[in-house]
């Protein structure tokens, strides 16, 4: 699964809004008839040979809807914009920015609801806030990721420094990266991206007690409250003292050289790691003292066209592709959805799958500023000046002034 990020889509919003004007009703079947759906992946190699696999249990165990898989991998915003603009877009489709798409997906409460309370319920609560749009589920979940720290253990022994363990904080960070750090061995104690990701970054207001904006979208009191200025201060006092190093990318390849002690990341961060021969540990997240440290969630889910001819078939579909069979088949690349999974595969005890649920249950609650806000693009651009401004080595300007004008 390619779990994706918040990106500006402006140049796609014209054919994505074409796509909600009238539309047909569905069309009645005969009773012999197959009903063909047609399904919209972003996925590519080899977990598109997985989804491919499913696609044909599906098909093979009945006889009355047939579904056909469309890879449309780096494209996929583009051709589901037009096909959603000519009003040909799939039945079935991977869904992650609502706020782009959510004026041509089906709302799905009412489908849910005929499913019954238990249905709904097996899924994670938490799930359902990055699944809808204008107080509308638009998505069944299919996969996510919180984020959680990971640290090099190798680095850690070679320090003597004890791994840091559930129910630290920030300053217990800080602390671990004094000690981790040596300019002669060139060692940093953490690795955080310099030009972070808008919307994964408000996962550190949120654990302070702050967001990029309120309920109403304000961002003056908000953007430069005195907690968001707190976390800023906090990331650049670590560049300053030299404990800590801002990455062009995630931080992924300098973890990678196993010289950094510790950075966040998605479980995506598990195989690159692995295959870099990392020894390294999870952890949840720091917190702000008093305060308990939250994550975002990274989650894509399955979408109905709003102009669906076979909506009913769609969602028998929608329900295989989110059921137990196919969390279960996607597990290895995947972290499951469901809590009979998770209880079924013991994933709350796995020491390293645990703590992406843990983060889940924690993160409950919590909507990004990307729902809220109705020109997200233009924000998050403007957004992302500000930690250039912030963070980047030659400026490190001062976060309550670059805040203060980045609010105005």
């Amino acid at each position: 699964m390619k779990l994706k990020k918040i990106v500006a889509l402006l140049s796609l919003s014209a054919l994505i809004l074409s796509a909600c004007g009238t539309k047909e009703e569905n069309p009645s079947s005969g009773a012999g008839d197959t009903v063909k759906i047609r399904f919209a992946t972003w996925d590519s190699e080899e977990s598109l040979t997985l989804q491919q696999e499913l696609v044909d249990k599906f098909n093979s165990s009945q006889e009355k809807i047939q579904v056909t898989l469309e890879a449309y991998g780096d494209e996929y915003d583009t051709k589901l914009a037009a096909g959603m603009g000519a009003k040909d877009a799939p039945d079935v489709m991977y869904m992650w920015n609502y706020p782009a798409y959510k004026d041509a997906l089906e709302p799905l409460d009412s489908y849910i609801e005929k499913e019954g309370e238990e249905y709904g319920e097996n899924f994670y609560e938490a799930l359902w806030n990055y699944n809808k749009a204008d107080d509308m589920i638009l998505g069944l979940p299919v996969g996510y990721t919180t984020h959680v720290m990971y640290y090099n253990k190798d680095l850690f022994d070679a320090k003597g420094v004890s791994y840091p363990e559930t129910g630290w904080t920030w300053e217990d960070a800080k602390e671990i990266a004094k000690k981790l750090s040596d300019e002669g061995e060139d060692t940093k104690g953490l690795v955080f991206s310099g030009k972070p990701d808008p919307f994964d970054f408000e996962m550190y207001l949120w654990s302070n007690g702050s967001a990029y904006v309120d309920e109403s979208g304000n961002l003056s009191g908000n953007l430069n409250s005195k907690e968001t200025v707190e976390v800023f201060t906090m990331f650049q006092d670590m560049l300053k003292e030299g404990i800590a190093v801002a990455s062009e990318g995630s931080g992924t390849t300098e973890m990678k050289t196993g010289k950094v002690g510790m950075y966040v990341n998605g479980s995506w961060g598990i195989s690159s790691l692995k295959d870099a021969g990392i020894n390294y540990g999870i952890v949840e997240l720091p917190s702000f003292e008093g305060k308990e440290g939250v994550s975002i969630v990274s989650s894509s889910g399955l979408s109905m066209s709003k102009d669906s001819k076979n909506k009913e078939a769609a969602f028998e579909f929608m329900k295989f592709w989110t059921g137990e069979t196919a969390n279960l088949d996607r597990i290895e690349y995947e972290l499951p959805v469901l809590k009979s999974v998770v209880a079924s595969e013991k994933l709350s005890e796995d020491p390293e799958k645990s703590v992406f649920y843990t983060m889940l249950e924690k993160s409950e609650g919590y909507t990004p500023s990307s729902s809220i806000v109705s020109d997200w693009s233009i924000m998050a651009e403007n957004l992302n000046l500000v930690f250039e401004r912030i963070f980047n080595p030659s400026t490190l300007e001062n976060p309550q002034k670059a805040l203060d004008e980045a609010a105005k």
